[in-house]
């Protein structure tokens, strides 16, 4: 190409990374966390876990729930109830969990997790203040993690989740997985869904809502037909007129899951992120080439041969890594792979552009055999 084509791609890539930096709501920062903190009154609360053929990992993330602090001495515990969603392992009985439901036949227009959710709230008699909503695969490490919660939400807040902390042992796993929670919150500014000033989003692996709050906007029913369930039921709260907070924990609470490698990692990104472009080509199309400018291009402009353009490319290839720095902190992996970016980026972009493929094919949303996520 000739240098002046080269040249503007330079200007324009520097100018995306620049407008990150300084007009994305400081999302790069990780500023808002959940910190210990004590709730000014007691709450009750119950725990709703939907699983699937999860034995292996229950009986850790009920006992995690069971250790929960509560508040004072003598407060009701946190009751935890365990929807069998199916499961053929002996979930249920592994749980320990205070409650255990098996779900009843699913409606076609609802997706199985969101089913389960609701089963689990129909079968809870007990009117609690909140609903703490989280997987069978979250470890709630600190027993001390709900109390913060609590008083996060106590701030004005009707939704309070946190990105819980994904397991990040494995190289493959030290390259790709800080750039899921970059891009997230890329995407959904911790600080705009506070503020109200972006699209409205949570962290659908500990999530604590407001019982009158989910009452109000028609229940889980309201999203029963959501693959991307955590910010559209964030959505569905502020358009009801609540209040969301977003943002990591301080406090230890994990995924417990493996990925295993790059194939679980690649199977993971691909099973939702074609719905959350609402399954438009022209999104899609508009996302490869934002991709390939804002990370592709700046090694690109190193090796076309033009002084000026390469100079941009390297200033913006070295922004990208400055920003992307905190996350790669965050998870303890090597300081190295921020500049890892642009090759981490394609990995993104080919496991999207799989996941068109696979909802084309009918087996988008693929989860524990079922695909949940297909043309109608």
């Amino acid at each position: 190409m000739p240098p002046a084509v080269w040249r503007v791609i330079g200007f324009c890539t520097l100018a995306i990374w620049i407008y990150l930096a300084f007009f994305r709501g400081a999302f790069w920062k990780l500023r808002e966390r959940l910190r210990l903190a004590q709730p000014s009154k007691d709450h009750s609360v119950t725990a709703i876990i939907p699983a699937r053929d999860e034995r292996d990992l229950i009986g850790r993330a009920v006992a995690s729930l069971h250790a929960q602090h509560m508040g004072t001495p003598g407060s009701a515990p946190l009751r935890v109830i365990l929807v069998d969603d199916e499961s053929t392992d002996g979930t249920g009985p592994a749980s320990q969990a205070d409650l255990v439901v098996k779900v009843e036949p699913r409606p076609p227009e609802w997706k199985g997790k969101l089913w389960a959710v609701a089963s689990g709230i129909a079968a809870d008699n007990t009117d609690p203040e909140y609903f703490l909503l989280t997987d069978a695969d979250i470890e709630h490490a600190s027993p001390d993690l709900l109390l913060s919660l609590l008083a996060q939400a106590e701030k004005g807040f009707d939704l309070v989740s946190v990105m819980v902390q994904l397991e990040c042992e494995s190289v493959a796993e030290q390259l790709l997985i800080p750039a899921f929670v970059f891009f997230f919150f890329k995407l959904y500014p911790p600080s705009w869904v506070q503020s109200g000033k972006g699209s409205a989003a949570a962290a659908g692996g500990c999530m604590l809502i407001r019982r009158e709050t989910l009452a109000r906007i028609g229940g889980i029913a309201a999203i029963k037909d959501a693959l991307i369930d955590d910010c559209t039921l964030a959505a569905h709260v502020r358009a009801g007129g609540g209040r969301v907070w977003m943002g990591i924990s301080e406090l230890p609470v994990r995924s417990i899951r493996p990925y295993g490698g790059v194939a679980g990692i690649r199977a993971m990104i691909a099973r939702t992120a074609f719905a959350q472009l609402r399954h438009s080509p022209l999104l899609l199309a508009g996302t490869v080439g934002a991709m390939l400018l804002t990370y592709i291009a700046p090694p690109a402009l190193l090796v076309s041969g033009d002084t000026v353009s390469a100079v941009l490319g390297g200033t913006a290839w070295l922004i990208s890594a400055f920003l992307y720095a905190p996350t790669v902190r965050l998870y303890s992996a090597p300081l190295w792979t921020a500049l890892c970016l642009p090759l981490i980026a394609i990995f993104y972009l080919i496991a999207t552009i799989e996941s068109a493929i696979r909802y084309w094919t009918g087996r988008g949303g693929l989860w524990k055999g079922r695909a949940q996520d297909a043309p109608e």
